[in-house]
């Protein structure tokens, strides 16, 4: 089912530390969203600033495991790498994001089934957690985050959605 325009604007609220929880509607079911989340060949297609995929290590999403990145842009590319922290399979993923000179960040990504047939809801909180992003006041850092949160739930439904349509 194509992206409804109501559904085009992802809303935003804040955790009661500060961190933006950036939600979207997606017209995909979570098993949809999660073949996506848990391919790690396709994190580059949908994660806003990470520009290939060298290697992805076969436990993926596995605690523990890596997906091997390069971020910028070319010829300035920087290779760095995310790993998983935690995985609840469908659910939920939560990761340590690195792109050093600029540092590290857990990110969040939480799954729920939607009100419609099909549907589902993705949640994205992020914050930076090492580095010299850690020296930007929180309420400014998630200025820069949550626009960039915007656009990669923005391309992960896009994602998730086109792979649901039927053939």
């Amino acid at each position: 089912m194509a992206q409804d325009p109501t559904d085009l604007h992802t809303r935003t609220s804040n955790t009661s530390d500060g961190n933006a929880i950036t939600t979207r509607r997606v017209h995909a079911s979570t098993d949809a969203v999660w073949a996506v989340l848990a391919d790690g060949w396709m994190y580059a297609t949908w994660v806003v600033g990470a520009s290939r995929i060298r290697a992805v290590e076969p436990q993926w999403p596995q605690p523990g495991s890596k997906v091997h990145h390069s971020f910028g842009i070319w010829p300035a590319l920087i290779n760095d790498d995310t790993e998983v922290l935690a995985c609840d399979p469908g659910r939920e993923l939560l990761l340590k994001a690195r792109g050093w000179p600029a540092g590290e960040a857990h990110v969040r990504i939480h799954l729920t089934p939607g009100t419609t047939p099909g549907s589902s809801v993705v949640s994205i909180v992020e914050d930076v957690t090492g580095g010299p992003g850690r020296l930007i006041p929180r309420a400014a850092r998630q200025l820069v985050i949550t626009p960039r949160n915007t656009e990669a739930l923005r391309r992960l439904a896009l994602i998730a959605e086109g792979h649901s349509r039927p053939a």
